[in-house]
């Protein structure tokens, strides 16, 4: 009797304990969402309701390449893409498809340059999650994009300066004509005068685009400045979804997602150990398991972290570095800073400083990624 009750014992502790933990584990985001005991606050009931019409773009690979040239392997994306489909992520972003004739970096991943079969190889199979592209003016050729019957991309975005919004609108007639989905990024606005952007919305609503995106480029965005934007964007583009894409030169790109989504933002981009250019972005990981949508699976990301991120991690840099966060307060493209990074002084942050504060620092030069 004594030994039935011994084996009993290990066979509860070592079979028994961990199947209820993990369901446990599981149960732990229903049980924030409210939805295990049937009991939701009216406060709970409005918040998961806005929270279930968000869509993360996880924009790890497109990003994420501006700091290592591009250079992940076949494994890693497919990794990646079966890891964010598991965790609920609506959108990955899976490079750049810019032309290779029309931009220099010809040695650079194959992310950067985009092919369709090569795509269809790596992917073989798709989920619910669809997979994005960022284009840039003067960078894409249209003969490259085929319709949308014949690609496994579904969505396409075009990446803007306010000066170059009319050609940004040509691209996008031609890619809804495909029948993508389409969005519009004007970045670095925190650079942007307010009569050249009340100009272009006039053009970009009465375009046939689906999402405006509000980009922090510099990384130099807080609060107030996201709730602004995000009201302006809301009242001159009534008819539009919105995005966001934060970089987090002074540690706000989650606080700032944050913010748009409470505003009612749907697309939120963020990367995954926030990897991405400088500071990089808001982590994937964060708004995974902060959003109350029982969709959304955190240990997926977490095992995509460890079996990937920390590993890259070692090899290459990036996330809040104090160069940046001097770019980000300046209201500066971070190139200065990655340059820094790059030197033997890379650690000398008041030499930084004062040569980016003194009177013969150079303004921004806006083209940039």
């Amino acid at each position: 009797m004594t030994i039935m009750l011994i084996l009993w014992h290990i066979i509860y502790i070592k079979f028994t304990l961990p199947l209820k933990s993990k369901k446990a584990l599981k149960n732990d985001k229903a049980d924030r969402c409210g939805l295990t005991n049937g009991v939701l606050t009216e406060k709970e009931q409005i918040q998961m309701t806005k929270d279930l019409n968000h869509k993360i773009l996880d924009c790890t690979i497109r990003d994420g390449g501006l700091v290592n040239n591009w250079d992940f392997s076949v494994k890693m994306v497919q990794d990646m893409y079966a890891g964010l489909s598991e965790a609920g992520v609506e959108y990955m972003e899976v490079g750049y498809k810019n032309s290779a004739k029309l931009l220099k970096g010809a040695d650079a991943g194959p992310w950067r340059f985009l092919n369709e079969d090569f795509l269809k190889e790596v992917i073989k199979t798709k989920t619910d999650t669809k997979l994005s592209a960022l284009v840039d003016i003067g960078r894409v050729d249209e003969n490259d994009i085929l319709p949308r019957e014949q690609s496994h991309l579904d969505m396409i975005r075009v990446a803007t300066y306010i000066k170059d919004v009319d050609k940004a609108l040509e691209l996008v007639n031609k890619f809804n004509s495909y029948g993508y989905e389409t969005s519009i990024n004007i970045m670095a606005l925190s650079h942007v005068m307010e009569n050249e952007l009340t100009e272009a919305f006039e053009d970009i609503a009465k375009s046939p685009v689906d999402v405006v995106y509000v980009v922090d480029s510099y990384g130099s965005m807080d609060n107030r400045d996201v709730d602004y934007m995000v009201t302006k964007f809301q009242n001159l583009l009534p008819n539009k979804k919105l995005g966001l894409h934060m970089h987090n030169n002074m540690q706000l790109a989650f606080a700032n997602t944050l913010v748009g989504a409470s505003k009612g933002v749907e697309f939120l981009d963020a990367s995954v150990f926030g990897m991405g250019r400088a500071a990089g972005n808001c982590p994937t990981e964060l708004l995974v398991s902060y959003l109350k949508n029982p969709r959304y699976e955190i240990r997926p990301v977490l095992d995509l972290i460890e079996r990937h991120l920390i590993p890259m991690r070692e090899k290459v840099e990036w996330g809040y570095i104090i160069p940046y966060m001097v770019a980000g307060v300046l209201n500066e493209h971070p190139r200065a800073g990655m340059a820094l990074r790059s030197s033997a002084d890379k650690d000398k942050y008041v030499e930084f400083y004062d040569k980016l504060t003194s009177p013969e620092a150079m303004p921004t030069n806006h083209h940039s990624d």
